[in-house]
């Protein structure tokens, strides 16, 4: 073999070397980001159960009157808000706070998978609005885009306005969702929802005492922390191993029955 055709196959494999190593470099940043993100849901977590047991008892209520529960609210005390078919033989119960970075991490995660299965009428989702965030770090966003969301499901249109507020969302520390005008002005991103009711329930604060109810039950309830959710009772967001295709693959297989 000549030299020239020796130096040209030992090039060629010097590529594909280099190639290899590029491809293992790729895959190992691609599984530190899947693993990354995963920290900073659950940091999110810690932090927040952290700051609540720091600042237990420092939440004042500014609910008043009686609790008027959105349209279609089911559950105890109706403070749950359904998405999804009745007939759906799993249930998915999720506690949020608008404000809350974990929730958004969640869903950001979770959403395709949701929505495909609430459509499908495998699984019906039920969410219950808090506002752990206002107690502990001050201000009323939490409360006022809870009231906000709840005011599209009066109007029938939560879940798309529910995921506008998480695409939407401020740093924790920023109570830009205290704004009735902000929440009112993101209500233009979904189709219809826009009304003259939709603006008066939302600055008229219409579901704040139910708001305020739903954050009593989350308090009494034995909850460590937002998001709580919960497949069939049992708390999924605990579970290191789940993951949007684990969680789909349960849900399917009880549909299947």
């Amino acid at each position: 073999m000549s030299e020239k055709n020796r130096d040209g196959k030992r090039t060629a494999r010097e590529r594909m070397a280099v190639e290899r190593e590029k491809q293992k470099a790729a895959e190992k940043r691609r599984r530190t980001l899947i693993v990354g993100a995963s920290v900073v849901c659950v940091l999110g977590l810690a932090a927040v159960i952290g700051v609540v047991a720091a600042n237990a008892g420092k939440d004042k209520s500014t609910g008043a009157g009686p609790a008027v529960a959105p349209s279609g609210a089911k559950g105890k005390d109706s403070l749950a808000i359904p998405v999804g078919k009745d007939g759906a033989k799993s249930t998915l119960t999720v506690w949020e706070d608008f404000r809350c970075p974990a929730c958004q991490a969640f869903e950001a995660a979770y959403r395709p998978t949701l929505h495909e299965l609430s459509d499908a009428g495998k699984l019906r989702v039920e969410y219950h609005l808090v506002r752990l965030i206002d107690g502990n770090l001050g201000g009323s966003g939490s409360l006022r885009a809870a009231n906000a969301a709840a005011c599209a499901q009066d109007a029938g249109k939560f879940r798309d306005y529910h995921d506008v507020l998480y695409a939407n969302q401020p740093k924790e520390t920023d109570d830009a969702f205290a704004d009735n005008d902000k929440l009112i002005a993101l209500a233009g991103k979904v189709k219809g929802l826009d009304t003259p009711a939709f603006r008066k329930c939302v600055e008229e604060g219409t579901h704040d005492a139910w708001v305020e109810k739903s954050n009593q039950a989350f308090r009494t309830g034995g909850f460590s922390g937002t998001p709580t959710v919960l497949l069939d009772g049992k708390n999924i967001y605990q579970d290191q191993t789940m993951t949007p295709a684990k969680l789909k693959q349960l849900v399917e297989s009880a549909h299947r029955g």
